[in-house]
């Protein structure tokens, strides 16, 4: 029945032009965004030099050793630092924009406009017209680095975001607002001798998996999205098993006491519903600017952040569809079946009170997104790579590289308006009453 359901959506979707052109913009973006590093580079992709063949954007080597055939003295490059375009190579094979984001071209350096003459070095140190294979495209900026490079090498910057902090916010929202909308606060219920332990386990379990692991989180954090995304889940894991674990020791304690034996119900519905409240009381924007500037300005600081901030919505509609469906008869059969609750959320209930989420999750990428744009625009974060707001902060200081506005501010403009009209397609698609 759910196949055949995605295949009638998936059939409507395709009768929507703006949904289908949205997508092969969307899907573009994402292979930009994947092949960056062979899209744009001021390495070759395939270079000869010396009688020696090179792979150059490919490896990951630091440098290389050469060995003159004919003088048979040894030469190192420094495979990052080395300047390629000047080399007297034999042969060469070079990306589509033959630039890599940030990198200086001081031949080409204070905001030369596209179209306008540009300048080239030789191998033999003369200077002459820019040959057409190594044109920037869409101008320079204040150090001569390339505008096109930029905003191909901006695509993994903002999707990054858009999606993995996407991914931390619907991962609580579902988990919590699928809790809070079967259980509500009566629905789950444990002695109070267990209710009290988890109370005491909460500073331990923060201390113990946040605290004195924050220096390994950091690390990681330092390291990659995805080492700090493992490192997190260790964390919560360590968190979880604390608590479990003297709740267990509380009930085979404290436990044997009348009064402790007595069942308590947890109101998780409250607790969920107070902190969505306490989160939407704050506004977004300057709860991550503030973070921002006592923590370290790094990316993956930002999608944490905006992860943290960004589930309530989510969470808010799955509570809702819980909320109805626990009531319908097939669970309430699962229920009668004696089927394990945990099978009955997970397997039976959230399939399909997910859908409405969908859509949220699919705004809330462009909501991250324009987020990122304007963090980096204020300079409110440090990353390596150049970001489509760091580029739009760049052209606010000389009005006159109007490329440097133009450019990046299409991108945000064309990527958050492919979000937005896919996400209301979808929600379109997805209405049983409208349809």
């Amino acid at each position: 029945m759910a196949t055949w359901q995605h295949i009638t959506l998936w059939r409507r979707l395709k009768r929507n032009r703006f949904a289908m052109a949205a997508m092969v913009f969307l899907c573009v973006l994402t292979t930009l965004a994947l092949l960056a590093p062979f899209i744009a580079n001021h390495k070759p992709l395939y270079a000869v030099y010396k009688g020696q063949t090179f792979y150059p954007a490919f490896t990951a080597k630091i440098k290389y050793t050469v060995t003159d055939p004919v003088t048979k003295q040894t030469e190192d490059i420094d495979i990052e630092e080395a300047d390629w375009k000047q080399m007297k190579l034999e042969s060469a094979l070079w990306p589509l924009i033959p630039y890599s984001p940030g990198r200086s071209d001081l031949m080409n350096a204070d905001y030369v406009a596209p179209g306008k003459d540009q300048l080239f070095r030789t191998a033999d140190g003369k200077t002459e017209p820019m040959p057409a294979r190594f044109k920037h495209l869409l101008g320079t900026g204040v150090r001569g680095d390339d505008t096109l490079a930029g905003l191909i090498h901006g695509v993994r910057i903002s999707l990054s975001v858009g999606i993995f902090s996407m991914l931390i916010a619907s991962f609580l929202g579902i988990l919590l607002g699928a809790l809070a909308g079967y259980f509500g606060d009566s629905g789950l219920r444990t002695s109070r001798a267990g209710l009290w332990g988890m109370y005491v386990a909460l500073i331990p379990a923060w201390f113990y998996a946040f605290y004195v692991r924050s220096a390994a989180l950091s690390n990681a954090l330092n390291s990659s999205i995805l080492y700090f995304a493992l490192q997190l889940i260790l964390s919560l894991l360590i968190f979880v098993a604390i608590v479990w674990l003297i709740m267990v020791l509380f009930r085979y304690s404290i436990g044997r006491i009348d009064f402790f034996k007595t069942q308590v119900a947890i109101p998780i519905d409250t607790w969920v519903t107070r902190t969505i409240e306490t989160i939407i009381s704050i506004p977004g924007i300057i709860l991550i600017i503030a973070i921002a500037a006592i923590t370290q300005k790094l990316l993956g600081v930002i999608i944490v952040v905006i992860g943290l901030t960004s589930w309530t919505g989510i969470a808010r509609l799955i509570r809702a569809e819980m909320l109805r469906i626990r009531e319908l008869d097939y669970i309430v059969a699962a229920q009668a079946a004696g089927l394990k609750r945990v099978a009955i959320i997970f397997r039976h209930a959230l399939p399909n009170a997910i859908q409405p989420a969908l859509v949220s999750m699919v705004f809330g990428v462009a909501s991250a997104i324009l987020i990122e744009s304007g963090l980096s625009f204020l300079g409110a974060f440090q990353v390596n790579d150049v970001t489509w707001g760091s580029m739009l902060a760049e052209g606010r200081n000389n009005f006159s590289a109007w490329w440097l506005v133009v450019f990046p501010g299409l991108a945000v403009f064309l990527t958050v308006t492919s979000l937005n009209l896919l996400g209301e397609a979808l929600r379109d698609e997805m209405d049983v009453k409208g349809n």
